[in-house]
C-alpha cells in the first residue's frame, strides 16, 4: 500500500469541497494525474488488484477529509470566503508553470493548440455568469430526486477528474451542492449513497475517456487542461477584497497558496 497517498487524498478531498477548485488540479500539482487515471481505469479491469495499493490509501484520505472537513469548509466559505478562495487561486496559479513544462508548450504547441486553450478558458470563465439552479436542500429521497442526485454525482465526478473543472461547482450549478454538503454534515446515508453511486459510475466512464484522449491526442488535451485551469481562476475569483483586514488576509492567503504549490512541485517526485 502506498500510504503516502493518504495525504494526497486529503488535499484532493479538501479541494473537491470548494466550488471552483478541482481535485484534478491538485493531482496534477502532486504529479500523480496520469497514474490516477490509469489506476481508476485499470481498477475496473481484470488487473484490478495491482491498482489497489495506489487507490485505497487515496480513497481513505479523500473519504475521511470529505466527511470530517465538510463542516470546516462550509464554515470557512461562510466566514472567510475571500481568503479561502484566494488561497486556492494561489494554488492554481502555482500549478500552471509545472503543467506547461510537462506539456512542453514551447516545443509542442502550434497555433491551433493555443487557440483551443483560449476557447476552453473563455468557455469555462463564462460559466461564472450562469445563475445556479434555485437551491432546495433535499433531506428525503423520492424516485425523481434520487435519479437527479445520481446523475448530478455522475457529472460532478467527471468534472473532478478534469483539472480546472470543479465537481463542487457543477453540483452548485445543478442546485444540489447544498444538499450534498448537508448530507455529509448530517451523515444522511441514503443521499450520500445515491450521489456516491453516481460518482463511482462517472469515475469509470470519464477516467477511461480522458486516459484515451491523453494517450492519442496528448497535446490537444494538454491545451484543454491548461485552458480549464486558467478559466477556473475566473470562476473562483471572489472579487476584490475590501481594504483593511479582509484585503490583508486575502493577499496572505494568495501568497500561501503560491508557496504551497511550489512546495508540492518540489517534493512531488
Amino acid at each position: 500500500m502506498e500510504w503516502k497517498n493518504i495525504y494526497r487524498g486529503f488535499l484532493m478531498g479538501v479541494s473537491d469541497l470548494i466550488p471552483g477548485v478541482s481535485g484534478g488540479t491538485i493531482a496534477f500539482l502532486l504529479g500523480i494525474y496520469d497514474r490516477l487515471l490509469t489506476s481508476i481505469s485499470g481498477f475496473f479491469s481484470r488487473e484490478w488488484k495491482k491498482h489497489l495499493g495506489f487507490l485505497v490509501p487515496l480513497a481513505i484520505g479523500m473519504g475521511i477529509t470529505i466527511v470530517v472537513f465538510s463542516r470546516v469548509i462550509d464554515y470557512l466559505l461562510k466566514n472567510y470566503e475571500q481568503p479561502t478562495h484566494f488561497f486556492f487561486i494561489g494554488l492554481i496559479i502555482g500549478v500552471i508553470p509545472f503543467i506547461t513544462k510537462q506539456a512542453g508548450v514551447k516545443k509542442n504547441f502550434k497555433i491551433g493548440h493555443f487557440l483551443l486553450l483560449f476557447v476552453v478558458a473563455v468557455a469555462l470563465a463564462t460559466t461564472n455568469f450562469i445563475k445556479p439552479v434555485d437551491v432546495t436542500v433535499i433531506t428525503t429521497l423520492s424516485f425523481q430526486n434520487a435519479l437527479g442526485l445520481f446523475f448530478a454525482g455522475w457529472l460532478g465526478s467527471m468534472a473532478m477528474l478534469l483539472p480546472g473543472v470543479s465537481g463542487s461547482f457543477i453540483l452548485l450549478l445543478l442546485g444540489v451542492y447544498a444538499t450534498v454538503i448537508n448530507a455529509l454534515s448530517t451523515f444522511n446515508l441514503p443521499i450520500i449513497i445515491t450521489v456516491g453511486a453516481g460518482v463511482a459510475v462517472g469515475f469509470i466512464v470519464s477516467s477511461k475517456a480522458i486516459h484515451y484522449l491523453l494517450t492519442h491526442y496528448t497535446h490537444s488535451m494538454f491545451a484543454v487542461i491548461i485552458g480549464l485551469i486558467i478559466g477556473s481562476i475566473v470562476v473562483i475569483y471572489p472579487g476584490l477584497p475590501e481594504s483593511g483586514t479582509p484585503f490583508v488576509m486575502s493577499i496572505i492567503a494568495l501568497i500561501m497558496g503560491l508557496i504551497v504549490a511550489n512546495m508540492f512541485d518540489n517534493v512531488k517526485q
